[in-house]
């Protein structure tokens, strides 16, 4: 297969702006030294800050790249997450399906390990909250009890202290 020529958006947010660009060309040299990955080109956009946002900021680099094979490729996808990506060249390309079986294993693999990550959160968070519950169940109930949204439709009950009373008007 021929190589695969991409361009990809690779961005970043943090704090403070000088991290965000040091960390931005860290990444982004970093990819550069996979093995199967050559850098043909990168543009770095300076770091920005993030609107409604106290001091976070966001930068991202746009890098066009020449791949060995299509596992470069998503191995890109999933070690480095792009916000975009996309083959220049070549055009068409055919995979033989033993190259495509080890792409979905690899897939599969990347899916069982974040299925794995996120059961282990559920089961931390639970036994975080059941701890809370012994220690604090007031805190418990507070965190615990979704918010009350009231419901379009539904009109606000009125208290009866929330009725105005008319004023009598002296007559002359």
């Amino acid at each position: 297969m021929d190589k695969l020529q991409v361009v990809l958006v690779i961005e970043i947010m943090g704090r403070p702006a000088d991290h965000v660009k040091e960390a931005l060309n860290t990444l982004v040299v970093k990819l550069g030294s996979e093995k199967g990955v050559k850098l043909l080109e990168k543009k770095y956009n300076d770091p920005v800050p993030i609107k409604d946002s106290d001091d976070l900021f966001t930068a991202f680099a746009e890098v066009t790249a020449e791949l060995e094979n299509m596992g470069n490729y998503f191995g890109i996808i999933f070690g480095y997450m792009p916000s975009h990506i996309e083959i220049i060249n070549p055009e068409k390309f055919s995979l033989s399906n033993f190259d495509l079986n080890d792409l979905g294993n690899k897939l599969i693999a990347r899916l069982h390990s974040y299925d794995a990550i996120a059961k282990n959160v559920v089961a931390e968070r639970n036994f975080l909250l059941e701890r809370v519950k012994v220690l604090d169940p007031e805190l418990y109930k507070k965190i615990t009890t979704p918010p009350q949204i009231p419901n379009k439709d539904e009109k606000p009950k009125k208290d009866d202290k929330s009725k105005k009373t008319k004023k009598k008007t002296k007559k002359n």
